[in-house]
């Protein structure tokens, strides 16, 4: 049951977030092969004063692709 967590700085409305969400959960679907009801995903706004605080939490071991790479 894979669930992904989304994190971005505020900007976008409710309706581009289930857009985005939706689009996410699909792709999960097809990639890994798994029914829709298993793949949950999540959207989390973090203000950019407080954006490389929370980008601490995600270490080199959980963290696959860094931005600018």
């Amino acid at each position: 049951m894979p669930h992904i967590a989304i994190t971005m700085i505020p900007g976008r409305d409710e309706a581009t977030k289930r857009t985005l969400a939706k689009k996410v959960q699909e792709f999960m679907v097809k990639e890994l092969g798994v029914e829709p009801k298993f793949v949950s995903v999540s959207i989390q706004d973090v203000p950019m004063e407080n954006w490389q605080k929370s980008m601490e939490q995600f270490t080199d071991d959980i963290l696959y692709v860094r931005p600018g790479v």
